[in-house]
């Protein structure tokens, strides 16, 4: 199998996606290369050739147009992420927090039906691969610090920071 990827300016940074043939997100986050992104990539979703690409298509687009302010873009990107079945359905929720009103890490755990798991929501949050596409930056901490992030706290100010602007 061949996966694409590709790196686009925005306002918060470079930006890499990578794609399954069919256009799927695979991975993704605030990074010009793919070196962040592929350890993230389920071995089961591995590819035999990895080639860059200057456009994505749709998922370029939704990219391009999140940052802009359109936050709904990203929303319909299907996403392809493997696991164990919580942190699957965990990535599902995930993809249903509003922009602009983030969650606590236990509002979180709560909306995957366990409210008692709020580890096992931060890991959700820590191992997503599909950072943007799969919002894990709309989880904050109960004091509404921002916690950990992937791509960095900075990033992560901005992110919310942008959503709070544009909803």
């Amino acid at each position: 199998m061949v996966i694409k990827w590709s790196t686009v300016e925005t306002p918060a940074g470079p930006f890499c996606a990578v794609v399954d043939a069919d256009g799927v997100v695979l991975a993704s986050g605030w990074t010009a290369f793919t070196d962040d992104l592929l350890p993230q990539v389920a071995p089961s979703l591995m590819f035999e050739e990895l080639v860059q690409a200057d456009d994505l298509g749709p998922v370029t687009k939704a990219i391009t147009a999140y940052h802009e302010g359109d936050l709904e873009a990203v929303d319909d990107i299907p996403v392809h992420q493997e696991s164990g079945p919580y942190l699957q359905h965990a990535w599902k929720v995930l993809r249903t927090v509003p922009a602009g009103k983030p969650f606590s890490y236990s509002e979180f755990a709560g909306l995957t039906g366990k409210p008692r798991a709020v580890r096992a929501a931060a890991t959700a949050c820590s191992r997503n691969a599909a950072a943007l596409f799969v919002p894990c930056h709309r989880i904050v901490r109960s004091d509404g610090s921002v916690g950990e992030f992937r791509w960095g706290s900075d990033k992560k100010r901005w992110l919310l920071a942008h959503e709070r602007q544009n909803t």
